[in-house]
């Protein structure tokens, strides 16, 4: 069964840890056909609100977001019922991050006493972030209950 608006918003904000797929481009599947980059990663969202990640300036990820315009996150969960939330848009902006973005993030999928040592290894040893939002677009959801 199909996810109402609020249903299904309210799912996303939950913390899950999203299977993010971009537009790699001609030759990135097998011989020379197109495929997707799909990957697991972190995210921020508030209903009705843009979404938001964050990764590595220079990254793959950045790069053929950048290209493409878009992309794409799905979340799921099996228990107590099996659901799923697709979303896809446009970019609305991409600007470097700031230490107070990563302190956000990690504050949504860590306990509270692992955040600052994450933080401070990440922010050390990651590399130049940026934070890239989508504004969603497109929804595809449901929840297929307990088979």
């Amino acid at each position: 069964m199909a996810l109402s608006p609020a249903e299904r918003e309210q799912f996303l904000a939950e913390p899950h840890t999203a299977a993010l797929a971009v537009d790699a481009g001609t030759g990135a599947g097998a011989e020379g056909e197109r495929a997707p980059l799909t990957v697991p990663i972190w995210y921020q969202y508030a209903p009705g609100g843009d979404i938001w990640i964050m990764t590595g300036r220079d990254s793959r990820k950045t790069e053929l977001i950048k290209a493409a315009g878009r992309f794409s996150l799905m979340v799921d969960r099996l228990e107590p019922t099996i659901r799923y939330v697709s979303v896809e848009g446009p970019v609305v902006s991409t600007a470097p991050a700031v230490r107070e973005q990563l302190v956000e993030i990690s504050s949504r999928y860590l306990p509270a006493e692992k955040v600052a040592d994450y933080v401070d290894f990440a922010w050390k040893n990651h590399g130049e972030q940026v934070v890239i939002h989508m504004r969603p677009e497109r929804w595809v959801s449901s929840d297929l209950g307990s088979i």
